[in-house]
């Protein structure tokens, strides 16, 4: 529970649900609402600058929905508590209530905000994954959050090359370099199966960046991709899947 005057956000593309809130919240008491946005960009630009305690977050924003900015905020050294907002009915919601996630149904009532607001809560990663996978109308995320110098810096999912292990981490390789996440492959390989495909134990690769498929004199399979140093080796338990997915 949070006591005193802390810090809140609200994150609604909808000027006057954002209005709502804020009266509400004023109303209540015992917060400051230290900004108002209306994207996911946003959230995490504000949520870096201001650090909230919580963050009152709508689920269908432009551009990026709010489990894929939850999920990015994730990645902060402090992360905000978040308190979904949506529109969806009864039914939908029951994967909010399964991975114990705190949502507020629209149009907000005063009630439900005060006691959403007084248990709170920080979410793991793994629920955020949980909540995206059996979540009705979500898709997969169309970025990729990373950690540079302190701050969470966006790589586009179509920019990616490859994910592989690395020791705890996965790297990711894209246009414009390398960077370590803290996800597993298996998750990356279920959300992104569409455009990825697993090659090896330790490597998923961008499908439409294979250029060629080859067997070495060792007999060992390598997968040229476009934009990396280095072949991918391919795993023979994976040969076959891999090529009929190019073709």
């Amino acid at each position: 529970m949070f006591d005193g005057d802390l810090k809140l956000l609200i994150a609604d593309d909808e000027a006057p649900a954002r209005s709502r809130l804020r009266d509400m919240v004023a109303d209540i008491g015992g917060w400051n609402v230290v900004a108002e946005v209306a994207s996911g960009h946003a959230v995490i630009e504000h949520c870096e600058q201001q650090h909230p305690d919580v963050v009152l977050l709508d689920i269908r924003m432009p551009e990026m929905d709010g489990i894929e900015v939850a999920s990015h905020l994730c990645s902060l050294p402090a992360p905000p508590a978040i308190i979904f907002t949506t529109a969806y009915d009864e039914y939908a919601v029951k994967a909010f209530d399964t991975h114990a996630v705190g949502y507020l149904l629209k149009p907000v009532r005063r009630e439900r905000l005060l006691r959403a607001l007084e248990y709170a809560v920080r979410l793991s990663r793994m629920q955020l994954v949980e909540l995206a996978r059996n979540h009705p109308g979500l898709g997969a995320r169309s970025s990729i959050a990373v950690t540079q110098a302190g701050r969470i810096q966006l790589v586009q999912v179509e920019d990616v090359l490859a994910f592989q292990a690395d020791q705890k981490y996965v790297r990711i390789t894209h246009s414009r370099g390398c960077d370590l996440i803290d996800e597993s492959l298996k998750s990356l390989e279920e959300e992104f199966s569409d455009h990825f495909v697993r090659v090896h134990r330790n490597s998923l690769v961008r499908l439409g960046a294979i250029e060629s498929v080859e067997r070495v004199e060792s007999g060992q399979y390598l997968a040229n991709v476009r934009g990396l140093s280095e072949p991918c080796q391919v795993s023979r338990r994976h040969v076959k899947d891999l090529k009929a997915r190019l073709r």
